[in-house]
């Protein structure tokens, strides 16, 4: 396999830019790691599609399981194409460290000129010792290496409005803070929303919620109120209907920003929900008897739970939640997230 221009080669590319580096040239190999599937597939689709605009149409793909699967690389890399075109070689990893056979085959098959074969490795992320590997070093001189990171909580708001906008979806603020709230954690399942939206005409701010939407909502102002009968109650409903509890906790903890917003006074940021002043001003009433940071800390236990990452049922911490909202504390307030 041909040696690229170091100048090129040697540059680490990221998910983002690799487009543009493909748009400008094909390296003979691709390392692209990581484990966020959808993006790895993305990358990994964006290689495949140049490669077949540059006359490699043939693709030849081995997934890795076992050492002995190693062979059938080495013998299909020896093998001329059967139709007598170009191809690219795709490689699937299971492990980011493919073993000491792995390791020669693949180094060996970086080191060979063989200007009809382009070489596309699939690998999980690859921690600081298998960066560090002699296989990976070799990818970076003969071609690039494409780490995928997970879109960091703080950066998915803006990773859902560009995405939404390239598909054509026009999502308001509003919506796209829910979508985040739901999707956390799983693009996936970020992109299907996305694209339901799309096959409905990117209508703004319509779709995945809109069914779910209005009874959270009157959970809110029913907890905002003080109503913690009419609370529980739509709560238990919402559960009842299969509402996702994502959905719900994101309303409660609009609600408890609002109220936070409303003591702050003139200056405090209002959530821009059009929530019922009535509702608000009934807990501006009670808050010498709310603790925000403890509604806060009930929040975030709910949270956890719903990730996984708390023992208990995030349905009932909602609505003890609800209830110490409405300043009707059915068990003490806690004193940690963690247990």
């Amino acid at each position: 396999m041909a040696a690229a221009d170091s100048a090129t080669a040697r540059v680490k590319l990221t998910s983002d830019s690799l487009e543009g580096q493909l748009a400008q040239k094909l390296l003979p190999a691709y390392l692209i790691s990581g484990d966020e599937p959808l993006l790895v597939a993305e990358a990994a689709d964006a290689v495949r599609a140049q490669a077949r605009a540059a006359g490699f149409t043939e693709r030849d793909v081995h997934f890795i399981e076992r050492a002995a699967d190693w062979e059938a690389v080495r013998a299909a890399a020896g093998t001329l194409s059967l139709f007598g075109t170009r191809r690219l070689l795709e490689i699937r990893l299971t492990s980011a460290r493919p073993g000491a056979a792995g390791a020669a085959v693949l180094t060996a098959l970086l080191e060979r000129a063989d200007p009809d074969t382009r070489l596309l490795i699939l690998a999980p992320r690859l921690d600081r010792d298998a960066q560090a590997a002699q296989w990976v070093r070799a990818v970076q001189t003969q071609g690039a290496w494409v780490p995928v990171w997970p879109v960091e909580a703080g950066k998915l708001l803006a990773w859902l409005r560009t995405r939404s906008r390239r598909i054509g979806v026009d999502l308001d603020p509003q919506t796209l803070r829910m979508l985040a709230m739901r999707t956390e954690g799983n693009l996936l399942a970020a992109d299907q929303e996305l694209r339901k939206l799309q096959l409905l005409g990117g209508a703004r701010g319509a779709g995945f919620a809109d069914s779910a939407r209005f009874d959270v909502f009157r959970l809110a102002d029913a907890a905002l109120a003080g109503e913690a009968g009419r609370a529980l109650r739509v709560l238990s409903g919402l559960r009842a209907e299969g509402t996702e509890p994502t959905l719900v906790l994101w309303a409660l903890i609009q609600a408890l920003r609002d109220l936070s917003a409303a003591l702050a006074g003139p200056g405090g940021a209002a959530g821009g929900w059009r929530r019922s002043s009535a509702a608000i001003e009934a807990a501006q009433r009670r808050s010498r008897h709310l603790s925000l940071p403890s509604l806060m800390l009930r929040a975030a236990r709910a949270d956890r739970m719903i990730k996984g990452r708390l023992a208990g049922d995030p349905w009932d911490e909602m609505a003890l939640l609800a209830a110490d909202l409405c300043a009707r504390p059915a068990v003490p307030a806690p004193q940690s997230m963690f247990k």
